[in-house]
């Protein structure tokens, strides 16, 4: 018997509750934290925003963050929440400061939700608004109010702390990682020179803006010094590099880092061309003019629109009601003071010209080479032989936007991929299979893209011949065997990576699968372990309860489907492959993959994560 539909089947959910039904809708994805995009970063972003903007007014010059056994507190020197709303603009949607333009004209959140999601999601959350002289506690657990004391006299400075403990039964076995707080932390004093932000006592300042941003992320090896433009309401700084291929942009809103770009990223994209074409006379193709460009863009807007609640990509098309469009100001602006550099500077100017030239030639003698290569990806029936796609695309072959929930798994030898295929979930996750070793690719051309068959297939399963907005898994992921030939091919697929398409690496869409090297067991229970310690423990735990059983698992292969699915679902276990801060990328492929040095040697027997008898190969 159908269920019957009448009133009572229709319900109302309050703000928290509907918040915690459908985290994703305000956050995201949920993860791990093995991710930069996981969702316990989206809740210490919404909280640092507001601190953000109350320096943005000119209120506070320091903010202090600080992350203790999952406690995250970010306390800022501003103006203090209003006491007598605390309670309200932490816990009713559409409420703030921000929907009044005179407060807060390019603020980064102005939909109210931001701390209100923060608070929903969080085993406790703690706000606290000094200002006056006195101070305005509230607590509040899962989003409901379970402490509200009057407002009491302080001599405590002015601001505002606001502590919060991701809630463990929505966000599963989580971890921050430092590297992905300090990465967000830097692109803020990056974008607000003068700002000091403190990270477990750790001082983070700029005085540069985003010419130190490129600083940061670029090699040595560049072509010329980074251009710094700044002008009301944007701010650009760019270069080429002499090796590297692709585009490579950082692009911000109001603050916020719009990792998918949006309409002033394409917009600067196009302006770029059009000042080059204008400047030498010359109808470049815009591929030449940018390839190897490495540049960031930072813009103001009044009341943007983002694509989704996280912000990631910018949708607004103006800057704002009676101003021009985004698309017009970022061009009117780069033409203008891009060109004057050009033209003050002819030796960068002349070094530009020979690498457009440069880029001409290749793409020209490429282009009978790329014909090829479609033809034998055609002929190989990639989407059968080599690529196991995931349902979302093969539903939608029309459609290859990149969704947040989709993986690849490059996998070598068959038996690897067939477990992987067999265990995999179809909707979402992909896999690639490997024939034998690739090649090294250190140090060659993206010729050699084309002309080897796995690098072509496996460049034409990513969609990223023409750049990451073709990229069509948000999580690239190596799945090789945890030994000396899985760890030799994980190697040889990051230096693809890093030397073609570094941009992939750096977005943090590359990770390494980690999987268990032992199976302990005995008739109750079954154990997975990843490391020796794990096994240990494992094993004098499951003695006290009868025999034991321990399997190494040599290879994926030996791991059966059934098993398999448990570690690539809810519970996978992903490493990612990140270039720091203190690295370049052609630092680091020389290190790895230059030629043989006893530095090299030295780390490999030193860091090598395999066991000891497998370390001992290594040694000559």
């Amino acid at each position: 018997m159908a269920e019957q539909y009448t009133e009572d089947s229709i319900r109302s959910l309050d703000w928290k509750e509907h918040i915690r039904l459908r985290p994703g809708m305000y956050i995201g994805k949920l993860g791990d934290g093995s991710s930069p995009d996981d969702g316990i970063y989206i809740l210490l972003k919404e909280v640092l925003d507001n601190s953000i903007d109350e320096y943005v007014m000119g209120n506070g010059k320091t903010i202090e963050v600080s992350i203790r056994d999952k406690q995250v507190t970010v306390r800022d020197y501003g103006r203090g929440i209003p006491l007598g709303k605390v309670v309200d603009v932490v816990s009713k949607i559409n409420t703030g400061a921000k929907y009044d333009s005179k407060v807060f004209k390019k603020s980064v959140g102005l939909n109210g939700v931001g701390t209100k999601a923060v608070n929903a999601l969080s085993s406790e959350f703690r706000v606290q608004a000094i200002r006056d002289g006195k101070a305005k506690l509230a607590v509040f657990n899962q989003g409901n109010l379970v402490e509200d004391p009057e407002v009491s006299e302080t001599t405590v400075r002015k601001g505002t702390k606001v502590s919060f403990i991701p809630d463990e039964s929505i966000f599963k076995s989580y971890t921050y990682r430092d590297e992905y707080i300090e990465e967000m932390l830097w692109n803020y004093v990056y974008l607000n020179p003068g700002l000091t932000l403190v990270f477990n006592g750790k001082k983070l300042y700029s005085e540069n803006g985003l010419r130190d941003l490129l600083a940061s992320k670029i090699d040595d090896d560049i072509l010329y010094d980074i251009v710094h433009l700044r002008g009301e309401d944007i701010e650009v700084a760019l270069t080429h590099s002499r090796s590297q291929y692709g585009e490579t942009y950082y692009s911000f809103v109001n603050g916020q880092h719009t990792t998918q770009g949006g309409t002033h990223q394409t917009s600067f994209r196009e302006a770029i061309v059009r000042t080059v074409r204008d400047f030498y006379g010359k109808n470049y193709d815009a591929s030449d003019i940018r390839q190897s460009i490495v540049a960031a863009v930072s813009i103001k807007v009044i009341e943007p629109v983002f694509e989704s609640q996280t912000k990631t990509k910018l949708g607004s098309s103006d800057m704002g009601p009676g101003l021009p469009t985004i698309r017009t100001f970022i061009n009117d602006f780069v033409k203008t003071e891009f060109d004057n550099y050009l033209h003050k500077n002819p030796k960068v100017a002349e070094l530009l010209q020979k690498k457009i030239l440069q880029a001409e030639k290749e793409r020209k003698d490429l282009a009978g080479i790329k014909k090829l290569a479609k033809e034998r990806a055609k002929k190989a029936s990639l989407h059968n032989r080599k690529l196991r796609d995931c349902r979302v695309h093969l539903n939608d072959a029309k459609n290859n936007d990149r969704k947040p929930e989709t993986t690849i798994f490059i996998t070598e030898g068959d038996s690897a991929s067939g477990s992987i295929t067999k265990s995999r979930d179809v909707n979402t996750q992909a896999v690639f299979s490997l024939k034998g070793k690739p090649l090294n690719s250190y140090g060659l051309t993206k010729k050699i893209v084309y002309e080897n068959e796995e690098f072509n297939l496996l460049q034409a399963a990513l969609n990223i011949e023409d750049g990451m907005e073709g990229l069509r898994y948000n999580n690239v992921v190596i799945a090789t065997d945890a030994d000396v030939d899985g760890m030799h091919i994980r190697l040889l697929l990051i230096t693809f990576f890093l030397q073609f398409f570094p941009e992939l690496v750096r977005e943090g869409h590359l990770y390494i699968l980690d999987t268990p090297l032992f199976r302990v067991r005995n008739k109750q229970v079954t154990r997975y372990c990843y490391s020796e310690e794990e096994k240990r423990e494992a094993s004098e735990e499951l003695a006290k309860k009868g025999k034991v059983e321990i399997t190494r698992f040599k290879g994926l292969g030996e791991i059966s489907p059934d098993e398999f699915k448990h570690f690539i679902g809810k519970d996978i276990r992903l490493d990612p492959v990140r270039i720091g801060k203190e690295l370049t990328v052609s630092s680091l492929l020389s290190f790895y993959m230059g030629k043989n040095t006893p530095d090299r040697q030295e780390f490999i027997i030193n860091n090598l994560r395999v066991e000891k008898d497998l370390v001992e190969d290594l040694r000559p």
